[in-house]
């Protein structure tokens, strides 16, 4: 056991809504981590019980120390694929994402990946994520593999691919429907890891596959699904043509059972009244990709349009590697401000910051285990320091509350920010 002292900040719900009262800021915390790496106790130090006042303690003084990021959509097998140039979505996937999934299939290459992968997302303060990998086997093998061995909390999926991709890329319905079976019986419930079903998207599967996805759904309820919805126009005019039936995008997965509480979207810019209000019924929740969307030039995503319309749809946040450009979740959230600026309905930090903790939780159904400081939940946490580098020194000298604190971090703030990040109670950043 082992007391970690510094500021603590989580939050109760979404600060938009509950305003203030949702904050739960403590200028001078103590965390007390049991040998299990679950939360014992937190609070204020000068509450610490006198069980818990002999026990080693680690004192990062002023710095931040805040639930473990959570990243809800990013891809596993483009962790090297960042700054590719592409004309738009299809362009890209077709110039260099379809080629390097491909190497996939060989399990020294996964292996490499899956460690330079995760080292990524700790190096940055993500502690959990859901992440989509290959139609191999085998590099969800790797990718799960090595979660286990870090004790990390990690959402992931066979993908399923049957058509409009190179032919070293594609399963059959059958196929995807047999190996994620299988993946499901290996995988889901083991340790800290959770089984995603996961049709890339409507383009690179037929309505047999998504049959079969569906299939997969209905047989094991609650299943985390993911895929992608509405990203680029040219990509929702390829699906229409593809699925004549459909009366949109969002109805293609509605007509094979893909549309759940446990549903999770990404992007969803272009979407149609009628598709917020079926998403909306079904309790789906979209996942915005501020970075990818403006690398892909794939659109301006409406955050409170969506969130808070007449048939509101829940929202995360994810980096999107690799459209995304950063692992940072400060990269993300600056970028999930920008737009929201340019879409006239500004995000505060503090909402920002919810999102990529308790409020991508909840979207994972991990909200019993991970997002806050709350004793019982694991110790999945990141130390961020305000003054990392000289500039952000000088910026924080400006500061005169919280939220310019975690304003200027979102803006400023990189992997250089985060000090530490513990999983389960274990210091896992990795070093230069």
């Amino acid at each position: 056991m082992k007391v970690l002292t510094g500021q603590l900040l989580d939050y109760a719900s979404d600060p938009r809504h509950a305003g203030d009262g949702a904050i739960r800021h403590v200028v001078d915390g103590a965390i007390v981590i049991g040998g299990d790496g679950r939360i014992v106790w937190s609070g204020g130090r000068s509450d610490l019980p006198a069980a818990h006042a002999a026990l080693e303690r680690i004192d990062y003084g002023s710095k931040l120390v805040l639930p473990g990021f959570i990243d809800a959509h990013l891809h596993f097998p483009q962790y090297r694929m960042l700054a590719a140039y592409g004309k738009d979505l299809l362009d890209w996937l077709n110039r260099y994402t379809f080629i390097e999934e491909q190497r996939y299939g060989e399990r020294g290459i996964a292996e490499t990946a899956a460690k330079a992968f995760l080292d990524e997302l700790l190096r940055n303060g993500i502690t959990s994520c859901l992440a989509f990998s290959t139609i191999h086997p085998v590099a969800l093998d790797c990718l799960f593999e090595e979660a286990s061995r870090r004790n990390m909390a990690l959402a992931s999926g066979k993908t399923l691919m049957d058509c409009n991709a190179p032919d070293g890329l594609l399963d059959t319905a059958q196929s995807a429907y047999d190996d994620s079976t299988a993946l499901i019986a290996r995988w889901h419930g083991k340790g800290r890891l959770k089984y995603a079903i996961s049709p890339r998207f409507a383009v690179t599967s037929t309505e047999a596959q998504l049959d079969a996805a569906g299939r997969l759904a209905k047989e094991n309820p609650g299943l985390l699904i993911q895929t992608h919805l509405s990203e680029n126009p040219a990509e929702i005019e390829f699906v229409a043509g593809q699925f004549p039936w459909s009366k949109d995008y969002t109805d293609v997965y509605d007509r094979y059972g893909l549309l759940t509480p446990s549903s999770l979207f990404a992007h969803g810019i272009h979407l149609s009244e009628r598709e917020l209000a079926r998403l909306s019924e079904a309790g789906s929740a979209v996942v915005h990709c501020p970075t990818s969307n403006n690398f892909l030039g794939s659109g301006l995503f409406r955050l409170h349009r969506t969130s808070e319309g007449d048939h509101p749809v829940n929202v995360g946040v994810g980096c999107d590697i690799g459209g995304g450009m950063s692992y940072s979740m400060f990269d993300t959230l600056r970028d999930a401000f920008t737009v929201s600026q340019l879409v006239g309905s500004r995000i505060s930090a503090h909402e920002a910051f919810y999102r990529a903790t308790l409020g991508n939780a909840r979207l994972l159904g991990a909200d019993g285990e991970v997002g806050t400081l709350d004793a019982g939940k694991y110790a999945d946490l990141v130390v961020i320091d305000p003054c990392a580098t000289p500039l952000m020194a000088e910026r924080h000298a400006l500061s005169g509350n919280l939220h310019d604190v975690l304003f200027a971090l979102m803006i400023l703030g990189d992997d250089r920010a985060v000090t530490e990040t513990w999983v389960a109670g274990a210091p896992l950043k990795p070093r230069p």
